[in-house]
């Protein structure tokens, strides 16, 4: 190891190769970031092949983000027990076997599975890299560039997964946005073997599986319940639903209160910092997943654009959180962490309130200048975020604290698909189909992708006015959930000005 002198002292043990290591780490959050979203340009050729109901398409495109939250705590706990490179490494392998699984799904079943399984994958993969950043990096400084460049990472993944989609749509069928993840796993794992430290907590106490079932059980069964409840409205079956994983998180809660060693430290949530630095990662991410996806169909579906040119109309967004994410700890120290936090919700916020004027024709000029400031919003927001969370606690604890900033990431994007997208999915429903389509209605009325490919057996006039009158009420839908994320991410502006009152980042390592 060597020392390195700062203004004001000795920071030790700079770790040689630690800039090679983040850039191992950077891969897998790419990887998981990316499967996040990648499936939305594949979504019309997926409805296609394997003709999922609209309920199925939307457990296809959010199970890997609810099972991930769900196990992030747990994970994030064992990397901190068993050890946080092995846990990485396993995971990887097991990321890219299960994304063979996803790539040849046959049935809406099997695809749900199989996603279920990449997110178990991908839960052991998102806590162990923030956590590795946390003892690869002691000077807070590099740090904060080291947790910059890993939340553009995440941020960008979210709006690099439909470029990378879109090109492999373009030449490939639609598994091969899976397959994608085998090469990067493989370097993933050779490069990592080499260069990753481990790390663990030297005095873990046991892994409680009762706290893993209810964290797991809880999570699932909450998201479960808001997104039926926003499609169909609420059921006997939906309440219960609900009350079952409130039920669940309680006795999670009140277990870890009472644990020698828990599997999260409740205690961190007394810290106003770091509960408004989670909330403001949730937000953050529900409004930009929310937005990406349903872009992604509205540029193919509604304005007819090639895969690839959606994927690329939407890059705006990575390259905002890239340049934000960057600079956003220098800009915190400036300033204050926030005006950085709330000003990136609020921007996040204002774009979202731009689309609900949107409609089928509108120019990209205007989609495109949405998806930078929300690019710009996540990125400053997020990375300021993680580098507030993870410094708010000692090392030995950094998997666990990682895991609660990555499970407001999960959640976040789960919610964003799954709340935004029930309300596109109930609006739209609610579309007239003319009289002469009226053998299609059910197919038609359960996704856009449903409409269009029911209108290639109709006359061209019917088949005409039933993609008009389909791809309106989709836009009215994305209109209306627009406005809803624009107004929880204003008001989670407000509340992060409050929240975090008087957080700074760190100088010196002498203020760990």
């Amino acid at each position: 190891m060597s020392t390195e002198l700062t203004e004001r002292g000795v920071i030790p043990e700079l770790r040689p190769g630690r800039w090679l290591a983040l850039a191992v780490l950077v891969l897998a959050v790419l990887l998981v970031a990316v499967d996040a979203t990648v499936l939305g340009l594949a979504t019309p050729y997926l409805s296609e092949d394997l003709r999922p109901s609209s309920t199925q398409l939307l457990w296809i495109g959010d199970v890997y983000s609810f099972v991930i939250a769900g196990l992030l705590v747990s994970m994030g706990s064992l990397g901190d027990r068993v050890g946080r490179k092995k846990l990485l490494l396993c995971g990887s392998v097991a990321f890219g076997a299960v994304s063979v699984l996803n790539a040849y799904a046959g049935s809406p079943e099997m695809m749900i599975v199989a996603r279920a399984l990449l997110g178990v994958a991908g839960a052991t993969l998102m806590p162990a890299t923030l956590a590795l950043i946390r003892n690869l990096f002691h000077d807070p400084r590099e740090r904060s560039l080291a947790v910059g460049i890993w939340g553009a990472t995440a941020s960008a993944g979210a709006a690099v997964g439909p470029v990378v989609g879109g090109f492999l749509l373009e030449h490939f069928w639609w598994g091969s946005v899976f397959l994608i993840n085998l090469p990067v796993m493989a370097v993933l794992v050779l490069v990592g073997v080499r260069l990753l430290p481990e790390s663990r907590d030297p005095a873990p106490g046991p892994w409680d599986l009762l706290s893993v079932a209810l964290s797991l059980v809880g999570v699932v069964a909450v998201v479960y319940a808001v997104k039926e409840a926003a499609a169909y409205g609420m059921r006997w079956d939906v309440a219960a639903a609900g009350a079952v994983g409130a039920g669940a998180l309680l006795w999670f809660v009140r277990r870890q209160l009472t644990l020698p060693v828990p599997l999260l430290d409740m205690r961190l949530f007394r810290h106003r910092g770091f509960s408004g630095a989670v909330l403001a990662d949730l937000l953050t991410i529900l409004g930009l997943s929310g937005l990406i996806f349903f872009l992604s169909q509205f540029l193919q579906l509604v304005q007819g654009r090639e895969p690839l040119e959606a994927g690329l109309a939407e890059l705006p967004a990575a390259i905002g959180a890239v340049t934000a994410g960057l600079v956003a700890g220098t800009v915190a120290r400036r300033f204050s962490v926030r005006a950085v936090v709330s000003g990136g919700l609020a921007a996040v916020g204002l774009a979202l309130a731009a689309l609900a004027w949107l409609e089928t024709s509108t120019g990209y000029p205007v989609l495109g200048a949405a998806l930078l400031v929300v690019g710009v919003g996540a990125g400053f927001s997020f990375t300021v975020t993680a580098d507030v969370i993870l410094s708010s606690v000692p090392k030995e604890q950094a998997g666990a604290a990682s895991a609660v900033s990555e499970t407001a990431y999960e959640l976040g994007a789960a919610l964003g698909i799954a709340v935004l997208g029930s309300i596109v999915t109930g609006v739209y429903r609610g579309f007239t189909v003319p009289a002469g389509a009226a053998g299609v209605t059910g197919e038609a009325h359960d996704s856009l992708g449903g409409a269009v490919e029911s209108s290639a057996g109709l006359p061209a006039p019917v088949a005409a006015e039933l993609l008009d009158s389909a791809r309106e009420a989709f836009v009215e839908g994305l209109r209306s959930a627009a406005v809803l994320g624009a107004s929880v991410l204003l008001v989670a502006a407000v509340a992060a000005w409050f929240l975090l009152r008087g957080q700074e980042l760190a100088d010196s390592a002498h203020e760990e």
